[in-house]
């Protein structure tokens, strides 16, 4: 943005060089949008492959094939893969909304429509972020108290115990236990969100409110 920076404040300043038009400020701020938001795709992009070849990764390891078998032993492992086709496929419908505002911030050329699509834009990556937000802490409630209980029960077995005389106390225990993990695991997310998207959608915002003084 220092170019456009350069120009605005430059815009009225009595020289004898000829004032810049608005015309050419809307061209720079059409260009900086459309690169915030191609962007924006990008990175959503970067995001589902990581997310894929971590899960691809991790489902060679011996961690993964007793997670599978344990699931498939109670009956849930059918729930399992809804859940994850559910969750890709929603991600993916992000980045296809990115994808078409990419499209149509970057064909635009009429102000009402560029301010349009930046907010819309805007919300669309708000709601992005809440999605991955919600989805990561029921992943990690679910993940960790599952492996609590299941922790909890391999040592009771071992030690000869009984499974039935396990007070729910602990279970409470490891369920509050997965709850703390998630919330700093949350944290930490929405911390990262919001250096990176949120570095963007300031830039996208900038540009929204130089484009209302043009159209005023």
């Amino acid at each position: 943005m220092e170019e456009l920076d350069l120009l605005k404040k430059d815009w009225n300043k009595p020289q004898n060089y000829p004032k810049i038009s608005e015309q050419h400020i809307y061209g720079m701020l059409h260009k900086n949008s459309s690169s915030t938001v191609k962007w924006i795709l990008i990175v959503s992009i970067f995001e589902l492959s990581f997310g894929l070849i971590i899960n691809f990764g991790m489902s060679f390891t011996k961690y993964d094939m007793d997670n599978t078998k344990y699931m498939k032993d109670f009956g849930i492992y059918s729930y399992y893969q809804i859940f994850m086709v559910f969750m890709y496929a929603v991600i993916v419908y992000f980045i296809a909304r990115f994808y078409l505002m990419y499209r149509k911030v970057s064909t635009t050329d009429s102000t009402k429509l560029l301010m349009s699509s930046i907010l819309k834009t805007r919300k669309t990556v708000q709601n992005y972020i809440l999605f991955n937000l919600v989805t990561i802490a029921v992943v990690f409630i679910a993940v960790f108290a599952y492996s609590l209980k299941k922790q909890i029960i391999k040592v009771t077995l071992e030690n000869g115990g009984n499974i039935a005389n396990i007070p729910d106390s602990v279970y409470i225990v490891s369920i509050l236990v997965a709850i703390v993990v998630t919330a700093i695991v949350l944290i930490a997310v929405w911390l990262f969100y919001k250096l990176l998207y949120g570095f963007l959608l300031k830039k996208l915002k900038k540009n929204y409110e130089e484009l209302k003084k043009i159209d005023l």
